[in-house]
């Protein structure tokens, strides 16, 4: 795998929209035709070696491309947009849409991220070592398809709406959620390590949520059901279930009613 760092040279007075920082856009180009890749400065076109400084080739495919992205990219949009193979390493804390629409790969964020990343998210996986901000998985605004497929593990904390239109994929969140976790979810699965806020669950239709701490205020249309032991990525531990969201439509396999679950350690 070769790999191309880029250093920011000359921070952007304004937000920089850069969806060509991802391996596939980088694929079988050298340094120099790295630096003349499209990027915005608000609404002014300009080139990606305007502000960073680059280093290295890319290898012949996405597959082959590692990216490392170092200095101040906090005013930095779309790292990692519709990637599809290959890595991309955040040495900092950014801005929107990191791994928007992702489809495989992997994404290293060592800082924070800022809201909107991993929207509409197929497949790949994304680590966040800092903070996820709103949105985390969830679909584009006005959208109904939210992450279907991959996975995202977010070590800080995260905030709200995250999962929203979940279809499918994995979220695991090492700290504390903020309100409407997983919202209008139909599949997909949400671990929570530590609490959550208000309004886990709203309106899921199917999936599945587990949360380890406590949970600020229950849905109400979620209903308990049993207490079960479950193992959980190595940590055996009692929960209570519930299924819901019962003011929801649900669809019926093999002449059962299917509802989404969710876990709370006793």
């Amino acid at each position: 795998m070769e790999t191309v760092t880029i250093t920011m040279k000359n921070a952007p007075a304004l937000y920089l929209e850069a969806d060509t920082i991802s391996p596939d856009a980088f694929a079988g180009k050298n340094a120099a035709q790295i630096a003349e890749l499209p990027v915005f400065e608000g609404n002014v076109p300009t080139t990606l070696g305007k502000y960073f400084e680059i280093a290295g080739n890319a290898g012949a495919t996405a597959e082959d491309t590692k990216i490392v992205v170092k200095g101040d990219v906090k005013k930095v949009k779309y790292l990692g947009f519709k990637m599809s193979a290959g890595e991309l390493v955040i040495e900092g804390s950014t801005d929107l849409y990191v791994g928007a629409w992702m489809k495989g790969g992997k994404i290293l964020a060592k800082g924070d991220v800022a809201a909107f990343a991993a929207t509409a998210m197929k497949g790949g996986e994304i680590t966040i070592e800092g903070n996820a901000g709103n949105y985390l998985g969830a679909a584009y605004r006005g959208d109904w398809r939210g992450m279907s497929g991959g996975k995202i593990l977010v070590k800080g904390n995260a905030g709200s709406d995250l999962g929203m239109y979940m279809t499918g994929g994995q979220i695991v969140v090492n700290g504390n959620v903020d309100v409407h976790a997983m919202t209008h979810a139909e599949g997909g699965k949400l671990l929570v390590k530590g609490n959550a806020n208000s309004k886990v669950g709203g309106q899921m239709v199917k999936g599945e949520i587990i949360i380890f701490g406590t949970i600020d205020i229950m849905m109400p249309g979620f209903k308990p059901v049993d207490e079960v032991e479950l193992e959980v990525e190595g940590t055996k531990a009692r929960f209570s279930h519930f299924i819901g969201d019962m003011g929801e439509r649900h669809p019926k396999s093999k002449g059962q009613i299917v509802y989404g679950n969710l876990y709370k350690k006793i």
